[in-house]
């Protein structure tokens, strides 16, 4: 069967010339949609979600010799809720951008849900009063300082790193809107040794 280049009736170089252009093409478009609708690449800037997440020294607190990229799925919440404890890729809100320049895309985790209250007390999260439980936080990267408690807004979450003393998130400059959420992060792809599924 001849392809459609093909009942072009062109010469035979010109043919195969126009059908790699098509193919490359082809390919280009395949890979902008991927990036744009399913799975993008994120560097880890900051040491906010050390030592989970690294970046790289001499950073302030960064712990590795290079950045960790990480893959951010972003066609999850067209199927369902953000959830407590999902690492998630997202668009900086306003008050951000003023509180922790530059402006660009975060890394944190959702701790907080829409239509909770939120206290943090001597380095506890608490959630509607019952007090969360954190084993991805390790001793010495609590924050022992307190905030008042907080109502979530519908359709919006709070969010914080992992390494709260160098985290600059929810507790500075507040929820972050749901529409602003890119994706959550379910792998690590760079570097080599730290290759990882979540």
């Amino acid at each position: 069967m001849r392809n459609p280049i093909e009942r072009l009736g062109l010469p035979h170089g010109w043919t195969v010339a126009l059908d790699w252009l098509v193919t490359i093409v082809g390919a280009v478009a395949i890979v902008l949609a991927i990036k744009a609708w399913v799975v993008n690449p994120y560097r880890i800037p900051t040491s906010s979600m050390e030592p989970r997440l690294h970046c790289a020294r001499p950073g302030p607190g960064c712990l590795a010799r290079y950045s960790d990229r990480v893959l951010a799925n972003r066609f999850i919440y067209h199927f369902r809720d953000p959830a407590r404890g999902d690492i998630v890729v997202f668009d900086t809100p306003p008050n951000a951008e003023q509180q922790c320049p530059p402006a660009g895309t975060f890394v944190k985790r959702i701790v907080g849900l829409p239509g909770e209250t939120i206290a943090i007390r001597d380095g506890e999260v608490r959630i509607d009063g019952r007090r969360l439980i954190e084993p991805y936080i390790p001793r010495g990267r609590r924050d022992f300082n307190s905030y008042d408690p907080l109502t979530i807004r519908p359709g919006e979450y709070f969010v914080m790193g992992d390494n709260r003393t160098q985290s600059c998130d929810s507790r500075i400059w507040g929820t972050v809107p749901r529409e602003n959420l890119i994706g959550k992060v379910f792998a690590t792809y760079w570097p080599p040794n730290r290759i990882s599924i979540r």
